[in-house]
């Protein structure tokens, strides 16, 4: 019979995995990283920390083998460890949709009403994008948009949309997609677009889902808008 103290020791590093995501900050740090490498400076801004704050929440998460570095000149620069931890992370969100009885009255508390916001599902998007009558927009950051998106996305960060709304194509409808199912960059996107008339509708999850159905990505800086057609 196995050793108790070594069973104990075994599934407490088991545990480890859980107890690390145990903090808001650190789960939203992996949602970040989910969508490509980021600097620390950059990751503490996307989650509303100081630098220092982060730096700890990231040397927990490297301590527990869910994310690896590269430093490049004074800069440190953080990713995912692997496939595994994109999957841990989306059967957590899931498991918490399914169990936790509040998630639902907290998720519209963040993003209002989507009852009448038209999506799309991964399928239902590939088919119109095969048939050429859409307008495939990112509205991520643009160093996400570097790492991976959806082949002929147009990158416009969500903070930029406003000024940038002239440089969509029109004619056509835009479907916006972001993080994933609880990434509010998206949804106001589309009702952006909606109140001046366009034709919109947002992608039922994100670019991580999408990569993870091994549907096509491509990576590289943006390209210019194709403007009015």
């Amino acid at each position: 019979m196995g050793d108790r103290l070594a069973k104990d020791r075994l599934f407490d590093a088991f545990a480890s995995v859980a107890k690390v995501l145990g903090s808001g900050r650190r789960a939203e740090i992996v949602d970040v990283l989910a969508q490509g490498e980021r600097a620390v400076d950059e990751i503490a801004g996307e989650i509303g920390q100081g630098i220092a704050n982060t730096s700890q929440h990231l040397q927990q998460l490297l301590r527990a083998g869910m994310v690896c570095t590269r430093r490049e000149g004074t800069r440190i620069y953080y990713r995912l460890s692997g496939p595994a931890v994109e999957r841990l992370w989306v059967a957590v969100r899931q498991v918490a949709s399914e169990h936790v009885a509040e998630l639902d009255e907290l998720a519209a508390s963040y993003f209002g009403d989507r009852a009448a916001m038209d999506t799309l599902t991964r399928a239902e998007l590939s088919k119109r994008m095969a048939a050429g009558d859409v307008v495939v927009l990112d509205v991520r950051p643009e160093p996400e948009f570097r790492s991976g998106h959806i082949p002929g996305a147009v990158s416009v960060p969500i903070r930029d949309l406003a000024g940038r709304l002239k440089d969509l194509p029109h004619g056509r409808t835009i479907v916006a997609y972001c993080r994933g199912q609880y990434c509010v960059f998206a949804d106001e996107a589309v009702r952006m677009l909606r109140q001046l008339g366009m034709p919109a509708a947002r992608l039922e999850e994100g670019y991580p889902e999408w990569a993870a159905a091994r549907l096509p990505v491509e990576s590289g800086a943006p390209r210019a808008a194709a403007g009015r057609v």
